[in-house]
């Protein structure tokens, strides 16, 4: 499925997630759970509902795909299911992290509108909560102070990202010098 010519996550009718009220009221218990990844108050995740759209994904649906330009004005809170975020090393594909129930995919291309960074795929049904950057902008406009509050969440989750991305690559890098002492030993 080429992924840039027609955006297969998009729904062919864009349904509110207010429009189903357990689907909805599990994206708010999600936003307000302090082991959320967006963590907001109760208020603030029940004002942000009528901002978001359900998305309905089958098993096997190439959300983005890693250099994807089209279709990267959105992210997603993952209500139900899983997705394999993955990214190319060479020919091969290096799976990064299963993400599920609560947890975002998207947030960069939403915010940057650069080329999404990771390919994702749908490893079961999926049911997810979408923000648009049109949305984010009717925010914005219309409840300015939860808008900031929820870019400042977002902030500081990448911010979270590149440090563990930090940490890892200073274990490969100690892990790489190990080798290159042990190869010089062996000599």
């Amino acid at each position: 499925m080429d992924t840039d010519a027609s955006p297969p996550a998009t729904p062919t009718r864009q349904r509110s997630l207010q429009d189903s009220p357990g689907l909805a009221t599990l994206a708010v218990e999600m936003l307000q759970s302090r082991l959320a990844v967006l963590p907001l108050g109760a208020d603030d995740a029940r004002a942000l509902l009528p901002f978001l759209h359900r998305l309905d994904l089958p098993q096997g649906c190439a959300l983005f795909k890693e250099g994807q330009r089209a279709h990267n004005d959105h992210m997603l809170l993952i209500l139900e299911g899983q997705v394999s975020v993955d990214t190319a090393a060479g020919v091969d594909n290096v799976a990064m992290s299963v993400v599920g129930p609560g947890q975002t995919l998207g947030e960069l291309a939403l915010l940057d509108d650069q080329p999404r960074s990771t390919t994702c795929t749908t490893l079961t049904p999926v049911i997810a909560a979408v923000l648009s950057r049109s949305a984010l902008q009717r925010l914005a406009d219309m409840q300015p102070l939860l808008a900031a509050r929820l870019m400042a969440r977002l902030a500081a989750q990448q911010g979270e990202r590149l440090r563990a991305l930090g940490d890892q690559l200073q274990m490969y890098a100690q892990v790489l010098q190990q080798q290159r002492e042990a190869a010089a030993q062996r000599r």
